[in-house]
């Protein structure tokens, strides 16, 4: 019988290699086929709810990796709770209306205006249909778990009726209006844009100084002086309606050679610098509440500028005197309604100069810059012109420039409910905390939400017009035009005549509003997605309102987070969500945001196909996503490379409890050694602090606790001289049981742990754990228990592990001075002080075994140690060459091998459990010998 026959050496089927491509597929498709996400959700029935509301991406193309790190975070989330005591359904989403797809058939050649409204919409609606199937492809490979099946969409018929609906208590309590305001105009998409379409990039300007004559400076201004305002779009001075001043500011009227100039006294050293004044005498000092309604000379025209007063003038940059062009300004537009200014606009909607710009018409208006200045140079208006670089907005989806321009358009009022709106931002709870100033900020300071977009493909704005023009705004009207939505869908309105879509008693003769018309807008895709509180939440009976947590990208404060929370406290008077967590932007390794026409993305089905869904998991658990975060094929490697260390230490804890039955052979807690409870109490610890971390959304937390016990705790420590014993002692020897109950434990406890970061690797170990289970997400989290004198095995062995690293460095200086090679070469003697003499005794362990090293010796407490003795704290150590020779069968040096003359090439120990345990063994050695003598 040869000697490793008589060991227990570790035997599993669960593969060292992943294979995670390959293999990862054929898991997600047992979940499908045994309806795991459908078992789970009737498991969790009646327990308290934890509602995921899934902020729906835009139905456009495969997903790329801030699409992965999204949703991966919101399974993590949504199969903790899962397993936490939660009934947590998932159902995703997805936002399809929009100018997106419109211009993604424009690529293919589709013509929207040589067809009808009807046959354009159902193109556009095909479009994204095929696009959700091609992302929830690309979802479910990521092993994200949701009702897949059913998922919510706002092309849905369903989904467009309530919108409708939000949209209806929102005209009744009044907060929808039309009105004449500037607004985000994209020249370049033909349509208003909501904030949350702007973003912004660094543009060249022309800046210039303008000089206004004045033409009543109601005896304070003299009649030969001129304001002076500062501007960096030229074009607008055609719609120069007024200048703005601060009341409380102070203005001076200087003299400068022939010429009088009025300025802000706090940038009259600025303006000087800038305009070459040498020496400018001040000549007056006045406040601005002393020039309100002075009247100055158009630049260009035959007309006036009023001088007004206005709070939003400020001293950063400028003269302190602020053109105003109400049809072009947000702030141009509320400081000129308070004096009755005409709003009028010099653009039409291509961006070309309109016949309210006498002399610049049919020019595009960046081209008016040029034009715009050479006639104010021939007036003598122009003062200084020169080119400066600054952020300017622009549209997010054709990336070109937008403008301020007044049209007429429908507008939610926020202002008439925003005290709301802020107390309930109050009630929420954000992650990170700054999300919560963010919000409130941009509520407090927005203006009111334009609604209405001139495109083909969205939810119509259900509004009539009677025959005088005036909008139909009733209950009885906007329920109606539900109703037919929730029957026919929105493609309905273009189908149908005005009268078809009235309810009964508007289109008879006996109406007053004579022959009715219909809007021909559509509604902001924001109000779409930002109506999903009621769409779904409301309306699922697996979901519930308010949702416990919204989670998307930091860009969603001016997006999604920001007109659900409008809608929601309109029509409910509440937040729709508890909590808002957000995340940052995935960038490529230099630092720049990923996009495709960069060329710097990674798809998340390259990386899938090199390491597996799986290790983009991990990685999604190892980054701060509260920032944003740098992507590379070289995070991909180091994730995998964490894989691996994971996946090898569960595979050796799997392989050495082969032959463990814990219904027969667990080793109650009471009865295991020292070491062992130690390793249970840190499992505890693990499982308090990392369902902490889960509950608080801190993954990395989590991946952090785990994988810090897996290495260090275990690898590194228990399982390392765990082979001593579990390869050693006999099958059945009550050391070798305890060390697999512990490891059983931390199996059985860890697979539910990273469950929710690892879900395929979790079930690809759940058959070897035999639970009753038949799926490891059928299972809950690990409890966290209560351990007899947890504290004091804790504080005992932390100070061994101390002691621990006091010894291992004096074995590398025994190794790097050539004593020793493997720390089984050494014989250990500590000199120790009384306290560390009362620890070793009392921890009741063999600390020979701890250290993995062939012989230990413990002097008497105050023992003198030899002068060659590497010195601590607690003591000194001595590290000698162990005497003997090599037993072959647990390898340490030991002076007794050979003591039994049936086994010479084993040591003592050795040969005893073999004595006891393998008779056969016994029996062929015995002829060996015989045979040799």
């Amino acid at each position: 019988m040869k000697v490793k026959e008589t060991l227990n050496l570790a035997k599993t089927d669960f593969p060292m290699r992943a294979g995670l491509p390959n293999r990862e597929p054929a898991w997600e498709k047992a979940w499908e086929d045994n309806k795991v996400y459908e078992k789970r959700q009737k498991l969790n029935e009646g327990k308290p709810d934890f509602i995921l509301h899934d902020g729906p991406p835009f139905a456009n193309g495969n997903i790329h990796m801030g699409h992965a790190l999204n949703k991966v975070t919101k399974d993590i989330i949504v199969r903790y709770h899962s397993m936490a005591g939660y009934y947590s359904p998932y159902v995703p989403g997805w936002d399809t209306h929009g100018l997106p797809i419109e211009q993604q058939l424009a690529k293919k050649g589709v013509r929207r205006k040589e067809m009808s409204m009807v046959e354009y919409r159902a193109m556009c609606r095909d479009f994204a249909l095929k696009e959700i199937d091609k992302q929830r492809t690309d979802f479910k490979r990521l092993g994200v778990s949701g009702d897949w099946d059913h998922p919510y969409i706002t092309l849905q018929k369903e989904f467009e009726a309530e919108e409708i609906r939000v949209f209806g208590k929102m005209a009744e309590k009044g907060y929808i209006y039309h009105g004449l305001k500037p607004v985000y105009w994209s020249w370049s998409s033909e349509s208003t844009l909501a904030e949350a379409e702007i973003e912004y990039k660094d543009v060249k300007s022309p800046s210039i100084y303008v000089a206004f004559p004045v033409k009543d400076g109601k005896g304070i201004v003299d009649q030969d002086a001129r304001f002076i305002i500062w501007t960096t779009t030229p074009w607008t001075i055609p719609a120069n309606q007024g200048i703005a001043v601060n009341p409380r500011f102070n203005y001076v009227q200087v003299k400068v050679g022939a010429d009088k100039f009025v300025v802000a006294a706090d940038m009259l050293s600025k303006v000087a610098a800038d305009l070459d004044w040498s020496d400018p005498v001040v000549e007056k000092e006045f406040k601005g509440s002393d020039m309100d309604r002075m009247v100055a000379k158009h630049p260009l025209y035959d007309r006036d500028s009023l001088v007004i007063n206005a709070d939003h003038v400020t001293l950063d940059a400028g003269t302190g005197l602020v053109h105003t062009a109400p049809g072009h300004g947000e702030d141009d537009y509320k400081a000129g309604v308070k004096y009755n200014l005409p709003v009028e606009s010099v653009l039409d909607e291509h961006g070309v100069m309109n016949e309210n710009a006498p002399g610049f018409e049919g020019v595009f208006y960046d081209d008016a810059n040029k034009l715009v200045t050479k006639a104010l140079t021939d007036k003598g208006a122009l003062l200084k012109l020169s080119f400066f670089t600054h952020s300017y907005p622009h549209d997010w989806r054709t990336k070109k420039p937008v403008v301020f321009r007044a049209t007429t358009q429908w507008f939610a009022s926020v202002d008439a409910f925003r005290q709301q709106i802020l107390d309930q931002i109050e009630k929420v709870n954000f992650k990170p905390a700054w999300g919560k100033t963010r919000l409130y900020n941009m509520i407090r300071d927005r203006g009111d939400w334009v609604i209405s977009r001139q495109r083909a493909w969205g939810v119509p704005l259900p509004i009539f017009y009677a025959e005088d023009g005036t909008p139909i705004l009733e209950k009885a009207t906007i329920d109606h035009v539900a109703d037919l939505f929730g029957k026919y869908g929105s493609s309905y309105w273009f189908e149908k005549d005005a009268k078809d879509l009235l309810p009964e008693g508007y289109t008879n003769e006996h109406s007053p509003h004579g022959e009715f018309t219909k809007e021909t807008d559509i509604m902001d895709v924001w109000f779409d997605s930002g109506s999903s509180h009621q769409a779904v939440l409301a309306q699922r009976p697996e979901l519930s309102f308010p949702a416990a947590l919204y989670l998307e990208g930091s860009d969603q404060y001016r997006g999604w987070f920001n007109s659900s929370l409008i809608t929601s406290v309109a029509t409910t008077g509440i937040a729709p969500y508890k909590g808002v967590l957000s995340q940052g932007f995935t960038l490529d390794a230099n630092g720049q945001k990923m996009s495709k026409s960069l060329g710097n993305t990674i798809a998340p089905d390259v990386v899938e196909k090199q390491y597996g869904a799986e290790i983009i998991r991990l990685w999604v658990a190892t980054v701060d996503a509260s920032s944003d975060v740098r992507v590379s094929m070289d995070n991909f490697a180091q994730a995998s490379d964490a894989y691996r260390k994971i996946r090898n230490t569960m595979r050796f804890m799997i392989a050495n409890t082969t032959d463990f039955d814990p219904t027969k052979d667990a080793v109650q807690y009471a009865d295991l050694g020292s070491v062992d409870k130690y390793m249970l109490v840190r499992l505890n610890d693990i499982v308090k602090q990392s369902r902490a971390a889960y509950e608080d959304y801190e993954f990395a937390q989590v991946n952090k606790l785990i994988t810090s016990f897996l290495v260090n705790d275990l690898s590194a420590f228990y399982l390392d001289f765990a082979k001593d014993v579990v390869y050693i002692e006999a099958a059945d020897d009550i050391k070798r049981r305890r060390m697999q109950t512990v490891m059983f434990d931390v199996l059985v406890a860890l697979t539910k742990l990273l469950l929710p970061i690892l879900p395929h690797t979790a079930e690809e170990i759940w058959p070897y754990l035999h639970q009753s289970e038949e799926f490891a997400y059928l299972s809950e989290m690990p409890e966290v228990q209560t351990l007899p004198d947890a504290a004091a095995i804790s504080a005992d062995w932390a100070k061994f592990m101390s002691f621990r690293g006091e010894v291992q460095k004096a074995l590398e200086e025994a190794r790097n001075a050539k004593v020793i090679g493997k720390s089984l070469e050494a014989s250990v003697t500590v000199y120790p002080t009384a306290e560390l003499a009362d620890l070793l005794t009392k921890l009741d362990a063999n600390v020979m075994q701890l250290l993995i090293v062939s012989d230990f010796k413990l002097e008497a407490a105050g023992t003198k140690a030899p002068a060659d003795a590497v010195t601590f704290a607690d003591g000194a150590i001595t590290v000698k060459h162990a005497e003997g020779e090599v037993c072959e069968r647990c390898r340490m040096i030991k002076s007794d091998v050979g003591s039994d003359d049936a086994f010479p090439m084993l040591c003592g120990r050795c040969a005893n459990i073999v004595r006891t345990n393998f008779p056969a063994a016994v029996a062929e050695g015995l002829e060996s010998k015989q045979k040799k003598n």
